[in-house]
């Protein structure tokens, strides 16, 4: 048997397994042309000897890296962490392994993490959202990175989405609100530069108010980073007001959880004095007390979709961008005024 050096090669593993280097290749990137019996003792040598194949020379051979690059927002909060679990589900099925990055909702910081994945040798990539400036467009079509755009949704025949209508989700809220009778609205959203997920969402709560009509109207609109923190000083800024909303719609679950700390903390009951409601639907909507009133975005279908379409481009296919549907997800928070 092979005595333990530094670094075991496929030649170490062919000798061990007493077959061809081809074989031990084959056994790696084509398993089912090989035995399952000769199959299952290679996997047992490489066990042993602790070998990781060199990818080097299959992209050399292939150009082809069996690698696919991620570059989310935030890892901060669990709003991508369903999706992306699915995305890299789907992927491992095709053998193929995911790299992650976080670009902390910051244009030039995503550009160069893209950028990193691209050298890393990433086949393609999974983006989050539309708004990107030209500079990244265009290294993505000078390189030709397949590239699949979730989390948002747009009809588009250049790029290839895996998402929803975040307008669309935002404007359906909204109704839901002024359907119970709130006419004093007031909104908790993210920053709207460089994140169009922020900007549809604001835009949709501005044209569900429009198009109610009945009195209805949009006091404030407030935009802060996302964090429970700074969820609570804007519900404080808005309460402070001499003419205070009924009603807060929030741009995610997480500044409206903020809002609901704060509230308990200022004695001011949700729904009794202010209704508030979320979106996203993660884990901490149902966990709060009162449960929110939010948006259900559905994630696991997303990040299933965008894997599907990843893998068709880099295929060499052409398929369709999917859409999905959000759902509204009554819980207690929202209330008549």
């Amino acid at each position: 048997m092979l005595k333990r050096k530094d670094s075991p090669t496929l030649e170490d593993v062919a000798r061990a397994a007493r077959v061809s280097t081809a074989t031990i290749s084959r056994s790696i990137n084509e398993p089912d042309k090989v035995a399952s019996e000769t199959r299952d003792r290679i996997a047992a040598i490489i066990e042993e000897l602790g070998y990781t194949p060199n990818f080097g020379g299959r992209v050399l051979a292939s150009n082809r890296s069996n690698t696919v690059g991620a570059v989310i927002p935030t890892m901060a909060n669990a709003m991508f962490a369903s999706g992306l679990q699915v995305f890299q589900e789907v992927l491992s099925g095709a053998s193929i392994t995911l790299l992650v990055a976080s670009s902390s909702y910051n244009a030039q910081t995503e550009l160069e993490q893209i950028k990193s994945l691209v050298a890393h040798g990433a086949d393609g990539l999974l983006l989050i959202g539309s708004a990107r400036p030209v500079e990244t467009t265009r290294f993505l079509e000078i390189r030709k990175i397949p590239y699949v755009i979730a989390w948002c949704y747009q009809h588009n025949d250049a790029r290839f989405f895996a998402g929803f209508d975040n307008a669309k989700a935002a404007d359906e809220i909204t109704t839901e609100v002024l359907n119970k009778g709130h006419r004093q609205i007031a909104m908790i959203a993210g920053h709207s530069k460089q994140n169009d997920r922020s900007k549809n969402r604001i835009s949709g709560v501005c044209t569900g108010i429009k198009n109610y009509g009945q009195g209805a109207e949009l006091l404030s609109v407030i935009e802060t980073e996302y964090s429970l923190e700074t969820g609570g000083d804007a519900f404080e800024e808005l309460m402070n007001k001499q003419t205070k909303p009924t009603a807060i719609i929030c741009g995610n679950d997480v500044l409206a959880a903020g809002v609901i700390i704060r509230a308990k903390q200022l004695g001011i009951d949700i729904p009794g004095q202010v209704s508030v409601t979320g979106f996203d639907d993660i884990a901490l909507a149902s966990a709060v007390s009162p449960a929110l009133t939010t948006v259900r975005v559905p994630q696991l279908e997303m990040g299933k979709a965008a894997a599907e379409l990843l893998l068709k481009l880099l295929a060499k296919e052409k398929p369709h961008s999917t859409e999905l549907q959000t759902l509204i997800i009554h819980r207690d928070s929202l209330a008549p005024p």
